[in-house]
């Protein structure tokens, strides 16, 4: 019998296809695995939890959205309604810098006089309901949101926290119902975050009880303020108050304080003598804001429209205040404007709902390739999609459910005006404002690469919202400024906690387990792989503070050592990559925590399993993206770090099986979110229709 020949080549060559195809069905369909070979089968332990079944778990979209949105849900879809019917103000994807201006002011004008919404008195009587506004605006166009809190925030907020009964007699209701259009004029070309190093000078003339007001070189330039180029009429301008004295230097410095200064004409909306006004131009995003530049020349200001809530001056020139040093003024005056703070954080989450609801709903919809003489199948299905984008998911519900925290306990600080309180939501609002606004940034270029070449189109939104979105990561405080503020706060509670005081509430895991943190790790626990185990939100805390203590016992530490030699700036430079990790990991902390509370307190029993599974997924992802920190001080074996990482995965996984119910809950209508690929019928019969066919 002839043998027949063998061509090893093929042969090789339909082994190596047949394995391909083989893995990408895995890969599309993943076989859950043991954790380990001697683990029982990883779903039979899941079978523990309602949520880590296999079979998809029923959400209730709506219950889940009513816990989610709170109290403000009615204001919001008034605002999305409003502008739904209003297509003529709408912004088209294609416009100019002085068109969007002018648009931008319209939107802002018909919300206010048209719509009905009043946004100051909220500023004022309930903050929580203005963040609601500013992050349903911001969803329209972040340049609105941006003008909105620049005129009624900023300009607003400067006026009715840093001035006196006078002034709010005087200009609320003008700002309120945008009679006086204003800026906040505190940014200089040369000093930005460094504000006690402003240069710009009021002098005080007793002779015609007025202050003047001079930009002293071209680095006191007021720079980049908004409202200023076009529509602003009045403006908070922050200066250093100098008080004439009888000594050889002529005058004295009291510190920076906030002035009220007219910009231009109320009735010709010329500059007024002495300022000069010009345009910063067309910048990378939020070209609806318009942006400018002030330098003043010897202008006049009446003496009241010092705002003088922290210090005052008389008559005859003479210097009072409740608080006895230049610092502590200037620490008071900051400490009223960090609602600036907590608007963008919240703002933030907003635009990564948004995101993740036009990357996820198109994940979806979009089908490629599947296994031999199959249909496609969804891009969701996809382990590296999923990889992409779950653990996104899950840290947007963390974020959502951390800044809703904040916002309730700056509403609590507004009334109480308690001093531990304020303290707490100075460092809070920072670490979540850096935090949170610098994880969107990266979030939404994930997101545009998720969505491939369709996530390019500009009518599919990531390019706008990533360019108007950027600056959040450097405005109301850069990020990494902000961070160290987090840091030198966590050093100065752990100096405190040693020498028996009073910690602030965010600080207590520190002061009630601060010891049992920086013991040895026990190695029996560090070997712990059982699902129960993992999903048990005591481990997921502990880890996370575990870690948070080290870094902070070894900060203070090398501080220690470093500053003998080179004094605390050079110490403090020295560690400065080591602090910025500890604020970060703290403020991880904080955002688990109330993850974990909120879940806890979901009144919604399917809403409540779905919730833990988003919560452990964002707990176990975090430990596992810095696995290195917990293995290098065997707080987790090898085997443990393995179980995570598979659990992680899993976890993803049952994640994706309720992706659309999850973006569904944050209620965001086709007309709010607008890209084509995210609409939730005949999306590519909107995208075709929008090109031309």
């Amino acid at each position: 019998m002839e043998q027949r020949k063998q061509n090893p080549t093929a042969e090789n060559e339909t082994q190596t296809v047949s394995r391909r195809i083989q893995r990408l069905s895995l890969h599309i369909t993943p076989i859950p695995r043991p954790l380990h070979d001697h683990d029982t089968d990883l779903e039979n332990q899941l079978e523990l939890f309602p949520c880590g079944k296999t079979a998809k778990l029923e959400v209730e979209t709506e219950k889940l959205s009513v816990y989610m949105r709170g109290n403000y849900r009615d204001v919001q879809e008034k605002i999305y309604e409003y502008f739904n019917a209003r297509p003529e103000l709408q912004t088209p994807l294609e416009i100019s810098k002085d068109e969007h201006r002018e648009l931008c002011w319209r939107q802002m004008y018909g919300l206010i006089k048209e719509a009905g919404i009043r946004p100051l008195k909220y500023v004022v009587e309930d903050p929580g309901k203005y963040f609601a506004i500013v992050e349903a605006v911001g969803a329209v166009d972040m340049s609105l949101g941006i003008k909105l809190g620049v005129q009624y925030s900023l300009w607003g907020g400067s006026v009715i926290n840093l001035g006196t009964k006078k002034h709010k007699d005087k200009y609320f209701e003008g700002i309120d119902s945008l009679e006086y259009p204003g800026c906040f004029a505190m940014t200089e070309l040369h000093h930005g975050s460094n504000v006690q190093g402003l240069q710009t000078v009021a002098t005080f003339d007793p002779i015609t009880d007025e202050f003047i007001i001079n930009t002293p070189n071209d680095g006191a330039i007021k720079w980049w303020i908004g409202n200023a180029a076009v529509h602003g009429k009045f403006a908070s301008v922050f200066a250093k108050l100098m008080l004439p004295t009888h000594d050889a230097k002529g005058v004295s410095d009291m510190g920076v304080h906030a002035f009220i200064v007219p910009l231009r004409d109320m009735k010709t909306h010329q500059a007024l003598p002495g300022i000069e006004i010009h345009d910063c131009g067309h910048k990378v995003g939020l070209n609806g804001v318009d942006n400018g530049a002030l330098r003043f020349t010897s202008v006049r200001i009446p003496r009241d429209n010092l705002l003088n809530r922290f210090g005052d001056v008389s008559h005859d020139g003479k210097y009072t205040s409740s608080l006895p040093t230049i610092n502590k003024r200037f620490a008071a005056t900051l400490g009223e404007l960090v609602g600036g703070r907590v608007v963008l954080a919240y703002s933030s989450v907003g635009i990564l709902k948004i995101a993740n609801t036009i990357a996820i709903r198109y994940s979806l919809l979009r089908q490629q390739f599947g296994p031999p003489k199959q249909p496609e199948v969804s891009i969701l299905d996809y382990q590296s999609q999923q990889h992409k984008l779950m653990p996104m998911l899950a840290s947007t519900y963390a974020f959502h459910f951390a800044t809703k925290y904040l916002v309730e306990i700056y509403s609590q600080m507004k009334i109480t005006h308690e001093e531990q309180l304020v303290g707490d939501v100075h460092a809070l609002s920072a670490g979540l404002k850096a935090y949170v606004t610098s994880y969107t940034a990266k979030s939404l270029s994930v997101c545009r690469e998720a969505c491939g070449g369709h996530g390019y189109a500009a009518v599919n939104r990531f390019g706008t919202l990533r360019n108007d979105h950027d600056i959040f990561q450097t405005f109301e405080g850069d990020n990494t400024v902000l961070l160290q503020q987090v840091a030198a706060d966590l050093l100065k509670q752990y100096k405190e906690k040693f020498q028996g005081g009073t910690l602030a509430v965010t600080w207590n895991y520190l002061r009630e387990s601060m010891n049992a943190y920086l013991s040895q790790p026990n190695p029996v626990t560090a070997r712990w792989e059982g699902v129960e185990h993992l999903r048990d939100p005591k481990f997921q805390l502990d880890a996370f503070r575990y870690r948070t203590s080290r870094l902070l016992q070894s900060a203070a530490v090398r501080l220690r050592k470093h500053s003998k030699t080179l004094g605390g700036f050079g110490a403090w430079n020295r560690c400065l990559n080591h602090l910025l990790t500890l604020a970060e990991s703290h403020i991880e902390s904080v955002i688990l925590a109330k993850f974990i509370e909120t879940v806890e307190k979901c009144p919604d029993a399917s809403s409540r399993v779905a919730l833990k599974l988003v919560c452990d997924l964002y707990a176990l992802n975090r430990i596992w993206n810095d696995i290195g920190t917990y293995r290098n001080v065997d707080y987790v074996a090898p085997n443990k770090a393995k179980a995570i990482h598979k659990l992680t995965d899993y976890l993803s996984f049952q994640v994706r099986n309720i992706a659309k119910e999850l973006v569904d809950a944050f209620d965001l209508p086709d007309h709010v979110t607008r890209a084509p690929i995210a609409m939730q019928s005949d999306a590519y019969a909107q995208y075709t229709q929008y090109v031309g066919f």
